[in-house]
């Protein structure tokens, strides 16, 4: 007996879901690498670029990687799921977080994602019209990501950004070039180098 195919589910940019059904939908579609569900909007990306993403990307995932090597009950994640306090469903390209530490606001659930809100964030963008600058930015400034970094490759600009209230504010390099963490001691971003693809010293500036 022929069988009828099931059709797909719907996962288009611009949907307006809830995160229980945009988490439903997701799932279901594996062919889909990476979708977001931002504030109520979702949204896939294009493929991903070598310079313009995956480079950086790389570059990130090095210098936090390294961090977390060398401070223990650091933990790193490349792009997990994570659910925030607002109702977005969010892929970053990198985030920092402590588990069971005092004032930690992230667990991993059941199934293995992380619910919460991570102290430090990495998004890397295409430029300063990217949705990491507007929706997303939004979302993690509601959910209180105390710390979030947003590299823009075209526009040769790396912005740190940190919680102060209820606002973010954009911190600048010292008189070195360096910017200091607040929400992780030793963690230095040496800002000039790193827009170099220079990997080697911004290892060289981290406590």
């Amino acid at each position: 007996m022929a069988t009828t195919a099931r059709p797909r589910e719907s996962l288009e940019s611009g949907d307006r879901l809830t995160r229980e059904e945009f988490h439903r939908r997701y799932s279901a579609r594996l062919d889909i690498g990476r979708a977001e569900l931002v504030r109520g909007v979702v949204y896939v990306p294009s493929p991903t670029r070598a310079e313009e993403h995956a480079e950086p990307h790389g570059s990130i995932m090095l210098w936090l990687g390294t961090y977390k090597s060398r401070t223990p009950g650091v933990r790193m994640a490349d792009n997990a799921t994570v659910f925030l306090p607002d109702g977005s469903e969010v892929q970053p390209d990198a985030c920092l977080y402590r588990l069971g530490a005092p004032g930690a606001r992230i667990r991993i659930t059941p199934d293995g994602y992380l619910e919460g809100t991570p102290d430090l964030v990495v998004e890397v963008a295409a430029s300063s019209a990217s949705y990491d600058l507007h929706d997303k930015l939004e979302a993690y400034r509601r959910s209180g990501v105390r710390e979030y970094i947003v590299w823009r490759v075209l526009d040769q600009a790396i912005d740190w950004m940190r919680l102060e209230g209820e606002q973010y504010h954009i911190t600048e390099p010292d008189a070195a070039g360096i910017i200091a963490s607040a929400a992780f001691p030793g963690l230095r971003l040496a800002v000039t180098k790193m827009l170099a693809g220079d990997d080697a010293g911004v290892l060289a500036v981290l406590g």
